[in-house]
């Protein structure tokens, strides 16, 4: 009866210690940025998408495309659905100046995948903050596969005069931890 019971404490006891993150655990970093393979535009600084960071079920990344892209994007999407005028001048009007920024979070539980424990510091070269959003809107994540959960937020990026390298940098509050991106901004 003591090994049963044993045994079912020491079996909770690793379900717990599995489902939970390690807080303040830093992210490694690349020698060299890499480019992203979803998003021509993004390089990874920090160590976020490999099999170390999948295993640990906390994975960031972002996607970003700009203007240019959108609007072929949606050139390409009236031609396809025949939009009225109105439609397609709707469509065109909603299109941010710079681009945007995609935030997928791929965590474990529902609940551990709310964008609102992300908060997003864009900066240029020079160190000029260029876009702060302590939080992003809140949300429970929905489920993606095994025991992750993914949300995805859009977010409207900042037009730059020229093109340049814009150094984004997500903080998790609930894993304290950072992640770190280049983002090749285009006009």
């Amino acid at each position: 009866m003591k090994k049963l019971i044993f045994l079912l404490l020491l079996l909770c006891g690793t379900l717990a210690a599995s489902a939970q993150y390690m807080p303040g655990k830093a992210r490694k970093k690349y020698a060299f940025p890499r480019k992203d393979e979803e998003s021509t535009y993004v390089l990874n600084v920090t160590k976020n998408t490999d099999e170390d960071a999948e295993v640990d079920a906390c994975v960031t990344r972002v996607g970003y495309l700009p203007y240019a892209d959108l609007l072929l994007q949606t050139n390409e999407l009236k031609r396809i659905n025949s939009w009225a005028d109105t439609t397609y001048q709707r469509r065109l009007a909603q299109l941010p100046a710079g681009g945007q920024l995609t935030v997928t979070m791929y965590r474990r539980g529902a609940k551990n995948a709310d964008p609102a424990y992300l908060g997003l510091v864009a900066k240029n070269k020079e160190g000029q903050e260029l876009l702060n959003l302590p939080e992003l809107a809140a949300g429970q994540g929905r489920f993606w596969n095994r025991d992750l959960y993914v949300s995805k937020r859009v977010i409207p990026f900042v037009k730059t005069e020229t093109e340049q390298d814009i150094f984004l940098t997500i903080n998790d509050v609930k894993t304290r931890q950072n992640f770190e991106y280049i983002i090749k901004a285009k006009q």
